[in-house]
């Protein structure tokens, strides 16, 4: 029903500027219109409308609304690596800073966190194993695909920066787990630090809060740390690991919707004819923009 009223906008308009120029050549001579004083509209022929238009228009206006920005799949890739570099930016300084600061300052409370939590709940140690997971992948493609096709909106917004928080999110978990290489609390690998699971959560439930305000953000968040305190409780994690996540997953939500919310910038390069000040010559005048 969407697509319908998209098309339905997009075409109208177009069909009625691109008819116009034909419309007075098909009105036939006035001696045979106007008869006995009055105005005969039966010799009036009506306007055509080309059918293509409708498509075109409705693709148009799924590809691109007036209102993406740099929220757009042609534009996807650059915005990655502009989410990619700009956790280095001095908004972050402050998050940055102080979650980094709390992880340190965790350190010591690992093994009493670890002690409190390990093997307290089976259940929800798997639950949280899930939905931090690998499962989270199939579920924001199925958001950013909905996106697509829904109008101009936070809904819209909101999932084009879901699915490149999760791949920003991934680009900086994994290099940082290779780099700090930390042994498991079980032993199992050397890729403790930062949790992935409590990182990817994180930068979802920041994007949310950021679209949606604090009524979506702070169950987003809890449900975050929800899944944190549970990688602790299957003995996969340690509490510094968790806040080392947590706090990287907040700077990669909160750069992303900065970055994609910025304005697109286009691109133009113009040529044509020009004269000087005086008017006494003419030339090739060259103009770009970017």
């Amino acid at each position: 029903m969407k697509a319908r009223v998209l098309v339905t906008v997009v075409a109208v308009p177009v069909a009625i500027f691109s008819a116009a120029p034909a419309f007075p050549q098909s009105i036939e001579p006035s001696s045979s219109i106007v008869s006995g004083g009055q105005f005969d509209t039966t010799k009036v022929a009506q306007p055509a409308q080309d059918s293509s238009i409708g498509a075109l228009g409705s693709t148009a206006a799924l590809d691109r609304p007036a209102d993406d920005g740099r929220r757009t799949l042609k534009a996807f890739p650059a915005n990655l690596g502009r989410g990619i570099v700009g956790v280095f930016s001095r908004d972050n300084l402050a998050p940055f800073l102080l979650g980094a600061g709390v992880a340190a300052g965790s350190h010591a409370f690992d093994p009493r966190a670890k002690t409190l939590l390990v093997s307290r709940c089976l259940q929800c140690g798997s639950t949280g194993s899930t939905m931090g997971g690998a499962a989270v992948v199939p579920v924001v493609g199925a958001f950013f695909l909905a996106g697509r096709f829904a109008p101009q909106g936070p809904f819209r917004d909101a999932t084009y920066d879901f699915a490149e928080a999760l791949a920003v999110n991934a680009v900086w978990t994994g290099a940082l787990k290779y780099t700090l290489h930390r042994q498991r609390p079980d032993g199992s690998d050397f890729y403790s630090m930062p949790s992935g699971h409590t990182s990817t959560m994180f930068s979802l439930a920041t994007v949310a809060e950021q679209h949606f305000g604090w009524k979506v953000g702070l169950p987003a968040y809890a449900l975050a740390s929800a899944v944190g305190l549970s990688r602790i409780e299957s003995n996969k994690h340690y509490l510094s690991d968790v806040l080392a996540g947590a706090t990287l997953g907040f700077v990669v939500g909160r750069t992303v919707t900065r970055v994609d919310g910025g304005a697109s910038k286009h691109r133009t390069l113009s040529v044509g004819p020009a004269t000087d000040a005086h008017g006494s010559g003419v030339g090739l005048g060259v103009a770009a923009s970017w």
